[in-house]
């Protein structure tokens, strides 16, 4: 490589290594207070009660998605929205806090959390998180989607866990030759309801199941996990139906079959439930459907 060659190459690699970050730099300062101005003078508005002049922030086609997922569409309707809470909550104030701003190519996205009081002596506030994405339109930063997010924290896997803590307790079933004694109680930490199925026949013991229920973070959903004495095991996801609850298992026996099977426990009052299991399948082979009635166990006098 000849020397000019070197020599322009160098002054390239030293722009890019030191002088666009710099220009990049100053560039992303410049858009994140102009960005932060818009904001404020959006919460100053709000605070004057200007839905008219609120709306004008927005382009003309863009939209607002509220912590429940409305969406209102264009400026117009952004106004109507405005005007009919202002309306309800006059001398209503805003206040916003940024916690990012930051480019994606041609438009900005600022990050936060808005906080809105009310009332004659501001006694009701309003919390929650946002995301705005903002573009140019004749050199001004107008919002073009604007998303509203309940701020409340997200629920423990002990929270999830509550609809079905009717059932903790003992339990046993009712009119079959086998006695299936159930009892379901919170673990140590709260986070995994633990239940223990013993299966006896003419009162000897038969078979023993243990049974954890816990929240799926990835699925959304509540899992559950049996394990038999006999070692098999089997995986189930919960969907809840009005006083049901309907349980998708699949199952592997100590043989190394599969199976699957729905399991439905619903739920008739405090002291009883109903568990039925359908389209039970092991291996090719379609198994009988099943029913049992469980009420819970009474405590002996004195106990």
């Amino acid at each position: 490589m000849s020397r000019c060659r070197m020599l322009v190459w160098g002054i390239v690699l030293w722009n890019l290594q030191y002088g666009m970050p710099v220009i990049a730099q100053e560039q992303a300062q410049n858009v994140s207070k102009e960005v932060r101005d818009v904001s404020r003078q959006v919460a100053e508005t709000f605070g004057a009660g200007k839905a008219e002049d609120l709306a004008k922030f927005f382009l003309a086609d863009g939209e607002w998605i509220d912590e429940n997922g409305v969406v209102y569409a264009g400026r117009d309707e952004i106004q109507r929205v405005l005007t009919d809470y202002f309306s309800r909550f006059p001398g209503a104030k805003m206040k916003i806090t940024p916690d990012s701003v930051r480019m994606v190519g041609p438009v900005v996205i600022e990050e936060g959390v808005r906080t809105i009081t009310a009332g004659t002596e501001g006694e009701f506030q309003a919390m929650s998180r946002y995301i705005v994405v903002m573009a140019r339109d004749n050199q001004t930063w107008r919002i073009a989607s604007l998303r509203d997010f309940n701020n409340e924290p997200v629920p423990a896997p002990h929270d999830r866990l509550e609809q079905l803590g009717w059932l903790v307790g003992e339990w046993i079933n009712e009119g079959t030759d086998a006695q299936v004694g159930v009892v379901y109680q919170w673990s140590e930490d709260g986070n995994y309801l633990l239940g223990e199925y013993t299966v006896a026949h003419a009162g000897e013991p038969v078979m023993k199941t243990t049974h954890r229920i816990g929240w799926d973070p990835i699925q959304g959903r509540l899992r559950s996990w049996t394990f038999d004495s006999d070692g098999g095991f089997a995986d189930g996801t919960w969907t809840s139906a009005d006083e049901e609850w309907i349980v998708k298992s699949v199952a592997v026996l100590p043989n190394g079959i599969s199976g699957s099977a729905t399991i439905t426990f619903h739920r008739e009052s405090e002291d009883r439930f109903i568990m039925t299991g359908t389209d039970r399948v092991v291996g090719s082979n379609r198994e009988p459907d099943f029913e049992v009635t469980v009420v819970r166990k009474l405590s002996r006098p004195g106990k």
